[in-house]
């Protein structure tokens, strides 16, 4: 029996690996059994969604303090982990809720569902052999007694009902004959405790006393009457155990009987391990020769064309020398003015015309020479500039033979920055590669080259995070088949936003009126119905402006910090205005009343009393832009063209707004080249809101922000 005891430790501490968390990467504690049926921490379960749901916070709203009466407030990360674990939870629905994350065992989404953590089962079977483990590793540690004075004495059992480990004494005290407490059950020493019926986390008064074959988890009764699993095939709690244990007995069978195959496997992996050194090894010193090569060509090149270059600047300088000589001969009492003076010195008419004539000829041309001067050289050395830029983009692309991997293309109308960025390619012989590496880098304003960051990817997208605002980056990707990679794609050139996006639904409550707009259950598009309303109520239209604006705004005001957020009009729509108001602002329009006068519009004033028109005062607290008709309209300004050709603008597909609060400035972007169309100061002395207003039939949808769940939409489609 000894010997069995021994064994059992060795196989209990050889199993090491598979009781190893694969988000903390230490043993299990509490696993919990994710719908993907991997296990995972309790612990990791909450830190993996409150990863999440601040990663999203971050993006949406990163340095605003968000104080409205109406306003969401973030809370204490310890608030945070009480809602988490909360049945029912569920996050306000402005963004995808946050019971879905990516599972650390397989990478695959799991949504946890209305009830998040509270609808997930202990792995009570894990977490009994990772205790055995943790004894097998202490062997000589005890187990005290959790009842006794100090100094506690070492336990001799422990019990199940109670959860709690006595010495002999201890037990007799609390577990007296005669008593209910002395039918409790008991085991040696253990720490670990666990319940003797399983319950069901959504029944919680429910055993479990069934086996779902659909879903592969237990359920209970309630959860086949009337339950989500209603539908399933469902079968007793003691045929799925016979049935599963049978398969699991069989399969260790299986490979126990297979053992001396396993060893035979593990030694040929062992000389393929040896033999992949040596051949990379053998590679590398291949792939050096191949580059010093390449340097020898380089450095002949390079010392060819220094050789050119200092001989043509050798021969440039000489000339130049040459010419100064000349011109310091010209110099009084220097060179050829000093030799023609002496020569008039020179008394005796014959020899004085003898050497005067040539004499002349030479001052008469230094003297033309005076009138246009000419430098003897060119100082430019254009003609000696080397073109490398072909070389640079062969060179860029070098990589090993492709052996018949294609090079995949990125889908620039599929690819797209928001809060995050989406790149997704597509491969002419997509089932030819295992895998893909996507490569994306920084493109620094002086035109730094950063170093390329890697991902590698199953698929064909995928969302990159934590980029910087206001950046452009480079996105390129290549495939792998087997050791054997493609060249890589083009680059593609994407523009972050110039701000964290700021996230919010439009406000259903607020001045919405649903009779002239329709707003989906989601709260992220409006419409605006014209028609039937309008011509019940046409017998009070008598000048224009009894036709009034329908507005609607966000449902999350701004306080501080630079937001950025996006939507799309609809090209049907035939007159939206878009941009930013205040909550003062907006109370006095929306109490006016619609049969009276638009709020919109000023009787008094004769004019339009909105950014577009006369009105140039930077302190107003508004800013809208109109657009319709498939066009975007810049508003008027004093300091620039007001030429209806200059301010008329085809509509872009996406329509992006960036509020700097503190400075008080608002700009209106092309989302989908990040260029500024327009920009204005506005006043920001209240608490901000996205606005936007609707005439006749029109259409306004909010841009979807990047995530993990969204990816997953877009594959699914």
């Amino acid at each position: 029996m000894e010997g069995d005891g021994s064994d059992s430790l060795v196989t209990i501490r050889n199993i090491e690996r598979e009781l190893i968390c694969p988000a903390c990467k230490e043993l299990f504690t509490h696993p919990l059994i994710l719908p993907c049926q991997h296990s995972i921490c309790h612990k990791c379960v909450k830190e993996l969604l409150l990863t999440v749901d601040d990663s999203f916070n971050d993006v949406g709203s990163d340095n605003s303090n968000q104080s409205s009466p109406r306003l969401r407030l973030p809370s204490p990360s310890v608030d945070k982990i009480d809602r988490i674990s909360r049945p029912g939870w569920k996050r306000n629905s402005l963004t995808p809720r946050t019971t879905t994350f990516p599972c650390p065992g397989c990478e695959h989404d799991v949504d946890l569902g209305e009830r998040g953590i509270s609808g997930l089962f202990r792995n009570f079977t894990l977490e009994t052999i990772v205790e055995r483990y943790r004894q097998a590793a202490r062997a000589a540690t005890a187990i005290m007694c959790d009842l006794c004075k100090p100094p506690p004495q070492e336990s001799t059992k422990s019990c199940l009902d109670c959860s709690a480990s006595y010495c002999n004494e201890c037990f007799k005290i609390y577990h007296p004959w005669g008593t209910v407490k002395a039918q409790h059950e008991y085991v040696g020493p253990t720490t670990n405790f666990r319940p003797k019926i399983l319950m069901c986390p959504e029944h919680e008064t429910e055993r479990i006393n069934m086996y779902c074959e659909l879903c592969r988890r237990p359920v209970c009764h309630l959860c086949k009457l009337g339950g989500n699993h209603s539908n399933h095939r469902v079968t007793t709690m003691s045929s799925a155990y016979k049935t599963l244990k049978e398969k699991l007995s069989k399969d260790i069978d299986y490979l126990i009987g297979k053992e001396s195959q396993v060893k035979s496997q593990i030694s040929e992996l062992n000389l393929l391990m040896k033999e992949t050194e040596c051949n990379g090894e053998r590679a590398k010193e291949e792939a050096i020769t191949h580059f010093e090569k390449l340097f020898e060509v380089l450095e002949e090149r390079k010392s060819s064309v220094l050789k050119a270059i200092d001989a043509s600047k050798k021969l440039r300088l000489d000339k130049f020398q040459t010419q100064m000589e000349e011109y310091q001969g010209l110099l009084e009492n220097s060179g050829l003015v000093g030799y023609a003076q002496e020569v008039l010195k020179e008394t005796d008419q014959s020899c004085f015309v003898q050497t005067a004539k040539q004499l002349h000829l030479r001052i008469q041309k230094a003297t033309e020479s005076l009138k246009s001067f000419r430098p003897a050289a060119q100082t430019s050395f254009e003609d000696y500039v080397v073109n490398t830029s072909k070389q640079t983009e062969l060179l860029g692309e070098l990589s090993f033979f492709s052996s018949g991997v294609d090079v995949p293309e990125i889908n620039e109308e599929e690819s797209r920055v928001y809060n995050n960025a989406l790149i997704s390619w597509h491969h002419p012989e997509k089932d030819k590669a295992d895998s893909y590496v996507l490569e994306y880098r920084k493109i620094n304003r002086d035109e730094e080259m950063l170093s390329w960051n890697e991902t590698e990817v199953c698929g064909t997208s995928k969302m990159i995070s934590e980029l910087d605002n206001n950046c452009n980056y480079a996105f390129r990707v290549r495939a792998y088949k087997g050791s054997i990679c493609s060249p890589c794609s083009r680059e593609l050139i994407l523009h972050t936003p110039p701000a964290p996006v700021f996230s919010f639904l439009f406000d259903e409550k607020c001045g919405y009126n649903n009779e002239h707009l329709l707003l989906n259950l989601k709260r992220d598009r409006v419409e605006s119905r014209a028609g039937f309303n309008l011509l019940l109520s046409a017998d009070r239209i008598q000048v224009g402006y009894y036709t009034s604006l329908d507005y609607i705004i966000g449902d999350t005001g701004i306080t501080k910090g630079k937001h950025f957020w996006a939507f799309r009009v609809e090209p049907y729509s035939y007159l939206v205005k878009v941009g930013v108001a205040s909550s003062d602002k907006l109370q006095e329009w929306l109490r006016s009343p619609r049969d009276a006068v638009s709020p919109r519009y000023e009787q008094d004033s004769g004019h339009d009393s909105g950014s577009e028109d006369a009105s140039f005062d930077s302190s107003q607290p508004f800013t809208l832009v109109t657009i319709g008709m498939k066009k975007f309209f810049i508003p008027k300004s004093p300091t620039s063209s007001n030429e209806p050709e200059n301010r008329v603008l085809p509509m872009p597909t996406t329509i992006g707004i960036f509020l700097d609060y503190d400075k008080g400035k608002v700009g209106f972007y092309d989302m989908d080249h990040m260029k500024c169309l327009y920009e204005r100061q506005v006043d920001c002395s209240h608490t901000m809101y996205p606005a936007f207003a609707l005439m006749g039939s029109g259409g306004i949808q909010l841009e979807e922000p990047i995530t993990a769940k969204y990816l997953e939409y877009q594959k699914d489609m």
